[in-house]
């Protein structure tokens, strides 16, 4: 397969790296419901005060969760951190870029705030404290055929809420594709990862990980899809094991919890994952075993097809992809038919025969 569009690609020199996924930003009419939900799909709270609540993992990270109190809900954006002072002043002198200000956020730091070409806020953050790091359970040693490491002892995972480590990804659905890859490759230096790719060869999803060198990245930390308008699709955090992944969907389902896909193993970045529904049917995964990429592990080109997306597990259901026909997003859908260069009604076609 090829790519028959410029992006997604490497920029060969990039305003700054982005070294990791700091936080989420998303706005909801309800922080009880929404703290009800996350403690219980595993993260914990760090603060709630002013409007603002703050979540986080068993991680050094200070939180990687914020939910800000508001009429509409909705995902505002997204931090990234950076190491040096220099990329955080560079990035101040983007277009519509703020100038560095502290982040009176838990960790403190400095941010610059930026909107990205589909309108999704994105704060470069520097010099944000770690914090001490919560214990949990260590992976459960799992006997082979080949190998033996348990003998007369049971398995048995304590019966509780998943343990979330870290925030690992987050996934984005776009109406202006290309003009947005390129954003994020020139100013936070993601590298593609894999690509999948219609029959025509443009992209369908862009699988972006950091440039942290020879250092190993996640597969991915921001994946870009193509649709018909700016949305968020999901975001993803790292459990200890399978055993924890499937104790979480226990946990979840006893809590009555909408369910929306797995559990299973995905192809590109391998991750064992389980997707669940938050009150306001924004989609969240719990995920292990993920593949681990240095910046020199090339571009991958793949065909896009729904059963390419899990090596096992239930098939993809089609409401996993299917957008809610709100009046909104009949609007968005026209308006972005008209005006976006990367849409076209034969490629809305054929991704509905892919996933709708």
């Amino acid at each position: 397969m090829k790519l028959a569009t410029p992006q997604p690609a490497r920029h060969p020199s990039p305003t700054a790296k982005a070294t990791a996924l700091a936080y989420l930003v998303f706005q909801r009419p309800d922080l009880d419901r929404a703290e009800q939900f996350l403690t219980d799909f595993g993260l914990r709270t760090v603060l709630r005060e002013d409007g603002l609540l703050f979540l986080r993992g068993t991680g050094p990270a200070p939180f990687c969760y914020v939910v800000r109190q508001a009429e509409k809900a909705r995902f505002v954006g997204f931090g990234l951190q950076l190491d040096s002072l220099a990329e955080l002043e560079a990035l101040s002198r983007l277009p519509g870029a703020s100038a560095p200000e502290p982040l009176t956020w838990p960790g403190g730091g400095r941010r610059v705030r930026l909107t990205d070409p589909s309108g999704f806020q994105v704060d470069a953050v520097f010099g944000q404290s770690s914090v001490e790091a919560l214990p949990h359970r260590p992976a459960l040693a799992f006997n082979s055929a080949d190998t033996v490491l348990r003998v007369n002892e049971t398995q048995r995972p304590p019966t509780a809420p998943a343990e979330i480590i870290r925030l690992g990804h987050v996934v984005l659905e776009l109406a202006d594709y290309q003009a947005t890859c390129a954003w994020y490759t020139q100013h936070f230096g993601f590298i593609p990862s894999d690509v999948l790719v219609l029959p025509d060869g443009s992209p369908a999803v862009a699988f972006m990980r950091l440039d942290l060198g020879s250092a190993p990245a996640d597969h991915h930390t921001l994946a870009l899809a193509q649709g018909f308008a700016p949305m968020y699709s999901h975001s993803a955090y790292e459990l200890v094991d399978a055993d924890a992944v499937g104790m979480g969907q226990r946990m979840l389902r006893d809590k009555g919890w909408k369910h929306a896909w797995g559990i299973g193993r995905h192809i590109l970045g391998s991750q064992i994952f389980d997707y669940w529904q938050d009150p306001w049917g924004d989609k969240h995964e719990h995920y292990c075993d993920g593949d681990l990429f240095t910046a020199d592990r090339p571009t991958g080109i793949h065909p896009v097809s729904r059963e390419g997306m899990a090596q096992w597990g239930q098939i993809m259901p089609s409401s996993f992809t299917r957008p809610k026909l709100t009046a909104a997003n009949l609007a968005a859908l026209v308006s972005n038919l008209r005006r976006s260069p990367d849409l076209s009604v034969a490629k809305l076609r054929t991704l509905a025969k892919l996933f709708g």
